[in-house]
């Protein structure tokens, strides 16, 4: 059995919680005895993960070219993983095209759309409104996943936002957060033993850049005001020079870059810092952090998914709560959470300041991070299910597809559009190609 992903980026698991999410989906049909190829037209960064030593094949392919057809043609695959619908919108009527009876997956990584809803939100300073999330970026997210036979979605909240609000099938998505393997603790030194607070995330993450301006411009001050000789240690990958001139030594915000192991230094810290303003999705930093068992101070949409009960009377299963207009709001509170939660600067740096320094509430927020993992992210709780679903879904894809006519409509649609402006660029590329030979000619001595 083949399965073939096409990659919008290389894997990086030591720089962002997207890379390790891929991974984990490879470990899921690595476990399963499957071939793997993954493909992408990306460049290689130089964190990249070596797929060859999980014996997992690679291509690198071309965009807008027919030999990528000729190539999924050939290798015939039985599943095709679509990395972000991006890469569905670019090649997904190449693939069914090529191989119509593979299976179609999708990995939305987060709601994209979700995220962009809440970033115009938050620069026009002003709360999430149902019409930021009816965008265009929308309508290109909804229609990938319509089209897809399943979407790996990593939110329960997520999921309730794409069936509640945009009408997706449940059938057509599959819930799927990380998936950790055993031992799913690695736990640090003792609270007496830690020292300062720590920050973590990859800076091309729009939110994790906003969120240490935050923490530079405003609440770090009130922290160190009360905690003097205290520092912040902030560490992530690809810090560009704007972020690399806020470092301070004497007001001990400190920028450490790349994080070589993020477990090791974060076993050695007393608390995580990660006020996020807005975005989607889960928080790898956050499940680094109670792996470590380093409580954290973040706020509502940071904790999003990931507490360990989500609900209440008022809320969906998925810690969103649907007002009367229809938007989407995060919800959660502290005593569901792995460390505290606030939303406002003076209060986020109180609740650092009382986390920090109550070591019977630092020791309860340690375990209640135990507990979500062991609950929520366990692989050996969560994969039979998951495979499951997949493999019903692989074995009557025939029936499966005849109950969403929905999704076979905008296949036809998009993918006649997409084929006929991808074949006109591919033909542009060519006779450009072409012209550049013939007014250049190789003389046959200089060959």
């Amino acid at each position: 059995m083949l399965l073939v992903v096409l990659g919008y980026v290389w894997p990086e698991p030591d720089s962002s919680a997207a890379g390790r999410r891929m991974l984990s989906l490879l470990q899921l049909y690595r476990q399963q005895g499957w071939r793997i190829i993954f493909a992408s037209p990306a460049e290689q960064g130089p964190h990249r993960f070596e797929l060859a030593q999980w014996q997992i094949e690679e291509k690198k392919i071309p965009l807008n070219d027919d030999a990528f057809d000729q190539w999924l043609g050939e290798m015939q695959p039985d599943v095709v993983l679509f990395d972000r619908f991006m890469l569905e919108e670019q090649f997904g009527w190449r693939v069914e095209a090529a191989c119509p009876h593979a299976l179609r997956l999708l990995d939305s990584e987060d709601l994209h759309c979700l995220r962009q809803a809440r970033q115009q939100a938050y620069a026009a300073k002003r709360s999430l409104q149902q019409a930021d999330l009816f965008s265009e970026m929308a309508q290109r997210e909804i229609a990938a996943i319509l089209r897809c036979d399943l979407t790996f979605t990593i939110s329960r909240a997520e999921m309730a936002l794409l069936t509640e609000q945009f009408q997706v099938p449940v059938s057509q998505l599959l819930y799927c957060p990380f998936l950790l393997d055993e031992p799913l603790l690695a736990p640090g030194a003792d609270f007496s033993e830690r020292r300062h607070f720590i920050s973590i995330g990859n800076f091309r993450h729009e939110p994790n850049w906003q969120s240490v301006l935050w923490l530079k411009q405003q609440i770090w001050p009130l922290i160190r005001a009360q905690l003097p000789g205290v520092e912040l240690h902030i560490y992530g990958a690809y810090p560009p020079p704007k972020a690399t001139a806020l470092h301070a030594p004497k007001q001990g915000f400190l920028m450490k870059g790349w994080a070589e192991n993020a477990h090791q230094v974060l076993q050695q810290a007393r608390v995580c810092l990660a006020p996020l303003q807005f975005g989607a999705g889960l928080k790898g930093k956050f499940i680094d952090a109670m792996q470590t068992g380093t409580p954290s101070v973040t706020t509502a949409i940071g904790a999003e998914g990931m507490c360990a009960v989500e609900a209440r009377a008022d809320e969906t299963a998925s810690g969103y709560v649907l007002t009367a207009a229809g938007s989407a709001l995060a919800t959660a509170s502290s005593d569901q959470w792995a460390g505290l939660l606030a939303e406002q600067p003076e209060d986020i740096a109180a609740a650092a300041v009382q986390l920090y320094q109550d070591e019977q509430l630092w020791l309860t927020k340690q375990q209640l991070g135990y507990q979500i993992l062991q609950q929520n992210f366990a692989r050996s709780v969560l994969e039979p299910a998951i495979w499951q679903q997949l493999e019903t879904v692989r074995l009557q894809l025939d029936t499966h597809r005849a109950q969403h006519f929905y999704g076979a409509m905008l296949r036809f649609h998009h993918h006649r559009s997409t084929r006929f402006m991808g074949q006109w660029i591919e033909a542009k590329t060519k006779l450009a190609a072409l012209r550049q030979q013939i007014a250049n000619p190789v003389s046959k001595e200089s060959t």
